[in-house]
């Protein structure tokens, strides 16, 4: 009642005012939500880091000959600095975050502090976790399955002879690994995700009939590609020259299992500065056009100026469907190569 009578006492002309300034507020507060829930347009103008891929460590227990992310430090960050520039992302409108590597799992208390300080702490939409798989355990999903979104394991080859021959381990116990992590995936509610390197070891394998055994809700297949200062020549940790394919070999392969569902390919073009990439010291990486470049660290100068420093293509961001529903969703219910995950034909992750 004490604000009708204050409202009653006004004069008439600021009754327009107030009509105004109410309309203006409504519209402020509405398109204050665009830039934070999935969905919601993202256009090549935007500028915000809306998902982050972060490689924490580049520490790996595997040799893979064509990486592009080489072990060429053993630096990790404190924990607090670390969430320091989670939180400075945040605020500078990140959505999602991809915690890769490296091997994340070699740090698996380190996970699971950026897991649960994402989603407690910072509410992020979503997370995702990308790994070669090796050291993943039930005990550690079932700890932290409520603070993962997707799970992405790397798997080039179904045949160990293969897997050797890439540097993915020479324990032949590669499909166990991945049919076991897939089945903890659907046990605790994780999008299960794979990730394939089309190179000169693979290019002429059928992996469809297995693929759809593993059933993953997305299935991310990369052509080999060269980044220099990381795999160029026999002068860094990894020479990939002997691991291209030529774009016959790279076509056969596509064709080859472009029926599935779950299948999107991702040749060297299309992964040109599409990324945002942060590296362990919190610096953003830019490896399009075959070479790499690196901004000063988001803790030391700020995300905008970081960005600023870098190159990332934002239409092609847009263009291979960035955005998208990516929180939890019910396994049991999402179409995929195999029915038993997910697949959302705009989940190019």
């Amino acid at each position: 009642m004490a604000i009708v009578s204050l409202l009653l006492g006004l004069p008439s002309w600021c009754y327009p005012l107030i009509a105004l300034g109410v309309v203006l507020s409504i519209r402020l507060k509405k398109s204050s939500k665009v830039d934070n829930k999935s969905g919601k347009p993202f256009g090549p103008e935007s500028n915000v880091p809306v998902s982050v891929n972060y490689f924490p460590s580049r520490k790996c227990n595997y040799s893979c000959g064509f990486c592009f992310h080489t072990d060429t430090s053993s630096y990790v960050l404190p924990i607090d600095e670390a969430k320091r520039g989670l939180r400075l992302l945040k605020e500078a409108g990140m959505r999602k975050l991809n915690i890769a590597g490296g091997e994340p799992f070699l740090y698996p208390r380190l996970l699971t502090e950026l897991l649960q300080y994402g989603k407690e702490e910072l509410s992020l939409e979503s997370i995702s976790i990308v790994s070669n798989g090796s050291k993943i355990t039930e005990s550690w999903m079932e700890k932290n399955c409520q603070w993962l979104d997707i799970l992405a394991v790397s798997c080039d080859s179904f045949n160990p002879e293969t897997n050797r021959k890439i540097g993915r381990g020479d324990d032949g116990g590669n499909v166990l690994r991945l049919f076991r992590i897939a089945n903890w995936c659907k046990k605790y509610g994780i999008k299960f995700k794979l990730n394939t390197v089309v190179n000169v070891h693979n290019w002429d394998e059928d992996m469809a009939a297995d693929i759809e055994r593993l059933a993953p809700f997305r299935w991310k297949v990369f052509q080999c590609l060269i980044v220099a200062g990381e795999n160029e020549d026999a002068t860094r940790l990894r020479d990939a020259r002997d691991f291209l394919v030529t774009d016959e070999q790279w076509k056969t392969f596509c064709d080859r299992h472009k029926h599935l569902p779950c299948y999107v390919p991702e040749d060297n073009t299309s992964m040109a500065s599409s990324y945002l990439l942060l590296d362990e010291y919190m610096c953003f990486l830019d490896k399009g056009e075959g070479m790499i470049t690196k901004s000063e660290s988001i803790l030391k100068v700020g995300v905008r100026k970081a960005m600023d420093q870098v190159v990332w293509d934002k239409a092609s961001f847009v263009d291979r469907g960035g955005v998208y529903d990516w929180g939890k969703s019910n396994t049991q219910e999402i179409n995929n190569c195999g029915g038993g995950g997910g697949g959302d034909k705009r989940l190019d992750w």
